[in-house]
């Protein structure tokens, strides 16, 4: 998806992935973490709750809760070890900027998984007949499940679901095989109830699995947005308005060449050869910023993008990318504001006394995107703007300060028919001479 822009993409996908996959293995280690604290916060609770009802599970256990306590114990500390070094291992691959084996997760699922098997074994070797499946080791399985999800892998959230469902069932169809009709109840002692919560297990596995599917699509998602936008602003430069950036992400044209119709201005700032010559750089670079700060917003307001700053001045682009159908009118009003701007920042004294000339000129232009995968630029050729850039340079001529072609004059609405025709000029570099209005 996205513009394309560059040729670059298969090099970026690449490190986009291996990139992913650190990220997944970060979240694999935070999984791994919560499983780990879990595990301990259950054991302190269980050892809490051994010790105020120490009567009630002594009888629960048949004399032989010791015994019990000293299994769980075990249990617990190779379950909690486990965890700790698997935590480790992820730690030292993420170290290593290395992607994590596929087998392995597959393997750590499976082990992982099977803890709540293993509980309901040992507890049901000291409660005897099923009563095993009543403990609450079996709800350990939902805790793998659940936090599966940190995975960002489908299939391995389904593989979780599948190992708890189908160690579920097989626990639960052996002990319930083994007790025989011990006297029990149907509730107890039937298939069926332990059958349908293994599907449910499977089930949640599935509901793990596109709920991770979807936050991966969201991140996947996010990562591109935001590839795309930097590479609009590497491909327009940083002085690309975010409404303008946001439009090329919804619109996402081919920004390819092609043949459009533009209206292009250029302006210069009067004197500045001189003005720089009696300052430092810094008072240049300050003076020039406080110019084009107000400058490129008014440009940007009005659906117009600076294609290039010139050192005194700059060449806007009325059209291209975007257009909405009102491009000369838009790239008028904007120079008759700026020249607006310019007059009273000066009469405020919020910048030196400034003298600026604009041109305008409209006609077909070969726009589009060109450069090399590390340096992209946005740019219009065309003679549309060479002649631009001659109207502007008139402005000296004629002692004006804003000037448009015939071009841009007709195309206008009554409502900016006021202009003084300045005959028909002869510019450098052109055999016919070219018609011109003087606006300011």
């Amino acid at each position: 998806m996205g513009l394309r822009l560059s040729s670059h993409k298969p090099a970026f996908a690449s490190a986009f992935e291996h990139q992913f996959a650190l990220e997944t293995l970060k979240s694999e280690k935070l999984r791994v973490t919560i499983l780990l604290g879990a595990w301990i916060g259950s054991f302190l609770l269980m050892v809490s709750l051994f010790l105020l009802f120490s009567e009630q599970f002594q009888a629960t256990f048949h004399g032989r809760f010791k015994d019990f306590g000293i299994n769980f114990l075990l249990v617990a500390t190779l379950t909690a070890t486990a965890l700790y070094l698997e935590r480790l291992a992820i730690s030292r691959v993420i170290r290593k900027q290395q992607e994590g084996s596929p087998l392995l997760r597959y393997v750590s699922a499976l082990i992982e998984t099977s803890i709540p098997t293993i509980g309901i074994l040992v507890a049901n070797q000291f409660l005897g007949s099923v009563y095993g499946l009543f403990t609450p080791a079996p709800t350990a399985y939902a805790l793998f499940i659940v936090l599966s999800v940190l995975r960002l892998d489908f299939k391995l959230c389904v593989f979780t679901g599948a190992v708890a469902a189908i160690e579920y069932a097989a626990v639960a169809f052996f002990l319930i095989n083994a007790a025989g009709n011990a006297g029990l109840e149907p509730i107890l002692g039937g298939l069926p109830p332990h059958l349908a919560k293994a599907v449910l297990y499977l089930l949640i596995g599935v509901v793990a699995g596109l709920v991770s599917l979807q936050i991966k699509k969201r991140i996947l998602n996010s990562f591109e947005m935001a590839e795309e936008r930097n590479r609009i602003s590497r491909t327009f430069g940083e002085y690309v308005s975010p409404a303008v950036v946001d439009k090329l992400l919804t619109l996402k044209p081919d920004l390819r060449s092609e043949n459009k119709t533009v209206c292009v201005m250029f302006l210069d700032i009067r004197n500045f050869t001189g003005f720089a010559e009696k300052r430092t750089p810094a008072e240049v670079v300050e003076y020039l910023e406080s110019l084009f700060e107000f400058m490129v917003e008014i440009i940007n307001r009005h659906n117009g993008i600076i294609n290039k700053f010139l050192g005194d001045g700059f060449m806007a682009v009325f059209g291209a990318p975007l257009s909405d159908g009102h491009d000369c009118a838009n790239a008028l009003e904007a120079a008759k504001e700026i020249l607006d701007r310019v007059h009273r920042e000066t009469e405020a004294g919020s910048i030196l006394p400034t003298k600026v000339g604009i041109g305008l000129h409209a006609g077909e232009a070969v726009t589009g995107s060109i450069g090399s995968a590390q340096r992209r630029e946005y740019t219009v050729i065309g003679d549309v703007v060479n002649l631009a850039a001659r109207i502007e340079k008139l402005n000296k001529e004629f002692d004006s300060q804003l000037l448009i072609s015939e071009i841009v004059w007709q195309s206008l609405d009554a409502q900016f028919a006021p202009a003084r025709p300045m005959g028909h000029v002869q510019v450098r570099g052109r055999q016919e001479p070219i018609q011109v209005y003087q606006v300011a």
